[in-house]
């Protein structure tokens, strides 16, 4: 059987890993993604860093949840309907830094179907994000609504 280019409720299971290209984070991304959202001087100046608990430039946590989310959605967690988010728990065990290329390996951990709406379910998938040292530099576990297959969600993905 073909692998489906987008999967439903229907096609995953406990146990099923998928897995991200890549992106890379550089200084002036960093700097950047932090003067616009988490204006911290571990995360703005590579000089004032190196003082703090982080001893050098680091990546806001939030700048490498939103990389996971951009590798994800760009076809390492490739959900019919789209990530329709129902709650997260995100820890970043260890900092990113300038240089580092991320990649997502996520696995399917449960999946239940609503009984109250037969159309989707809530998908549990727990995302590490690791470094080009295999370095895990986030850990996020996602409840995820996705749709049935017999819903007529084509039609709607399509546009």
């Amino acid at each position: 059987m073909p692998t489906p280019a987008k999967f439903y409720l229907e096609d995953l299971s406990v146990g099923q890993i998928f897995t991200s290209g890549t992106a890379q984070l550089d200084e002036k991304a960093i700097v950047e993604f932090a003067r616009s959202y988490d204006p911290q001087p571990f995360h703005l100046d590579a000089s004032a860093a190196k003082d703090t608990l982080f001893e050098g430039l680091a990546a806001s946590g939030w700048h490498t949840a939103s990389t996971t989310m951009r590798l994800l959605v760009e076809g390492g967690m490739p959900v019919a309907g789209g990530l329709i988010g129902a709650g997260v728990e995100v820890s970043w065990p260890k900092p990113t830094r300038p240089g580092d290329t991320l990649q997502v390996t996520s696995e399917i951990t449960q999946v239940t179907p609503s009984r109250s709406r037969p159309d989707r379910g809530i998908v549990t998938v727990r995302s590490e994000t690791s470094n080009q040292d295999g370095h895990i530099v986030q850990i996020m576990t996602s409840k995820l609504v996705v749709f049935s297959r017999s819903t007529g969600q084509d039609d709607m993905i399509r546009g």
